[in-house]
């Protein structure tokens, strides 16, 4: 995975080969024991929402696109809001996002519906 320098720092410029590997990581984990047990929680990692295990996706805490990796301790079950609304942004990033809509405090992502 070479670094682009023409990109902002921390996003990678992929090669195919390695997308399609981290991919591929990504579909091996997601058919293991580690987290189908992970899922069976049923708790998004990003708001705390109870959602049914099989509607919770993979996310990665690093994105795949700025340096991250298809790996246990790089994944999390989050639920398809958060997931959605988090795309690439990092960790701190998306809290910044939540502590602007005023999230934080209230520990969850989801903007009211009321």
């Amino acid at each position: 995975m070479a670094q682009n320098p023409h990109i902002a720092p921390f996003a990678f410029d992929l090669d195919a080969s390695d997308l399609a590997a981290e991919k591929r990581k990504a579909r091996e984990l997601r058919a293991s024991q580690w987290w189908k047990r992970r899922c069976a929680k049923g708790q998004c990692h990003w708001c705390g929402q109870n959602v049914p295990a099989k509607e919770l996706t993979m996310d990665h805490i690093v994105p795949i696109s700025r340096g991250g990796k298809s790996a246990k301790n790089n994944v999390v079950a989050a639920c398809k809001t958060c997931n959605t609304k988090k795309k690439q942004l990092l960790p701190m990033e998306w809290a910044h996002y939540l502590q602007s809509l005023g999230r934080i405090a209230e520990g969850g992502g989801h903007e009211s519906t009321s």
